[in-house]
C-alpha cells in the first residue's frame, strides 16, 4: 500500500460558454468546451491510520469548512466506509475565484489520489458521480480529457483541440459567481451548437462567453484587461471570471506578450501555459501506478 502521493491539480479554460435554457430546479443548461493547461496546484496526500482528515498547511483564503480538498476526502471516506484518514498539503498556484478550475480541480485530484492510496478500486465514472456532489466542474477534472460539455456541465464528450499556447491574466478582482448568474441581463437562450460546428470553426474566437458582457459591465478593470490583451490576440473570459485568456501559435509569441504585460503599469498577474487534451493529473496517475 502506498503511504503518500504527490499529484497536480491542473487549470482549465472554458473556450466559450452558452446558456441554452434553465431547468425547473433553477440550474442553467450550458454548452461549453473545457481544455486543460499545463499549470497546476500541487497536492501531497499522506495516509493516516487513525481515520482523521486534516490539512498540513492552513490557507487564510480557504476556510476549513469550505475547503473542497477536505470535503472531497470526507465525502469519499463516508461513502466508501474507509477506516483510513489523510493529511492534505495543498500548494496553491491557481488563483482563487479565477474561473480556471481551482477548487474543483483540487477536489478531483484528492478523489483520484485517495482512490489510489486507500485502494478503493473505484472506476472513473464512480469517482465522477461523487465529484458531481461537490461541484458541476469536478467531473471534467475526474475524467481528464478535453471535453464538449452540456447539461449543467456534467454531460461530457471527448474533443480533440489544437494544443496552443495561452496567456492567462487575472486582474486583482474577485467576481461573485452567484451575482453574475442572477443578473437579469444574462443571456439564457443562446443558440444550441454542435461539436461539428465548433470543430469546423477557427476555434473559440468565433464564439462567446455569455457571462463576459455582464462581467465587463460590473468590473471595469476586467474590461480594461480584455481590451489590452485583445490587441495581441482575441481575449475571452473563462468561466464567470475573473481570469481572461488569449491563445498564441508558439511559446515564443506568448512570451513576447508576457514581456509587454510585465512592462505595463497595470498590476495584473499572469502566466503562460500550453493547452492540453489530456489532463496532467491523468498522466501523473499513470506514472505513479507504474511503480
Amino acid at each position: 500500500m502506498l503511504e503518500q502521493v504527490n499529484l497536480p491539480a491542473p487549470a482549465k479554460l472554458n473556450l466559450f460558454i452558452h446558456i441554452t435554457g434553465q431547468r425547473d430546479d433553477g440550474y442553467h443548461l450550458l454548452q461549453t468546451v473545457f481544455q486543460f493547461l499545463d499549470y497546476s496546484d500541487e497536492i501531497q496526500l499522506i495516509v493516516r491510520d487513525d481515520g482523521k482528515i486534516g490539512r498540513l498547511k492552513d490557507n487564510d483564503k480557504i476556510p476549513l469548512e469550505s475547503d473542497l480538498c477536505i470535503r472531497a476526502a470526507n465525502q469519499l471516506q463516508s461513502q466508501c466506509g474507509v477506516k483510513y484518514g489523510v493529511d492534505i498539503h495543498l500548494t496553491k498556484k491557481l488563483p482563487i475565484g479565477g474561473g480556471i478550475g481551482g477548487g474543483s480541480s483540487d477536489a478531483a485530484t484528492v478523489l483520484h489520489g485517495l482512490n489510489l492510496l486507500w485502494e478503493l478500486g473505484l472506476s472513473t465514472e464512480e469517482l465522477a458521480e461523487i465529484g458531481l456532489q461537490l461541484g458541476a466542474d469536478v467531473p471534467v477534472f475526474i475524467h481528464g480529457f478535453a471535453a464538449w460539455a452540456e447539461g449543467v456541465g456534467d454531460i461530457l464528450s471527448p474533443i480533440e483541440l489544437a494544443e496552443k499556447w495561452f496567456i492567462v491574466i487575472q486582474p486583482d478582482i474577485s467576481v461573485s459567481t452567484a451575482e453574475i448568474f442572477a443578473d437579469q441581463a444574462l443571456t439564457r437562450d443562446s443558440e444550441a451548437l454542435t461539436i461539428t460546428r465548433f470543430q469546423k470553426s477557427s476555434g473559440y474566437k468565433n464564439f462567446l462567453n455569455v457571462f463576459e458582457p455582464i462581467v465587463i459591465k460590473k468590473y471595469p478593470q476586467i474590461a480594461k484587461a480584455i481590451d489590452w490583451l485583445s490587441t495581441f490576440s482575441a481575449a475571452r473570459l473563462t468561466g464567470t471570471g475573473s481570469c481572461i485568456f488569449a491563445s498564441f501559435e508558439s511559446e515564443n509569441e506568448a512570451r513576447q506578450v508576457m514581456k509587454a504585460l510585465n512592462k505595463t503599469t497595470n498590476k495584473w498577474q499572469g502566466f503562460i501555459a500550453k493547452g492540453l487534451n489530456q489532463s496532467p493529473l491523468i498522466t501523473a496517475l499513470a506514472d505513479t501506478q507504474k511503480f
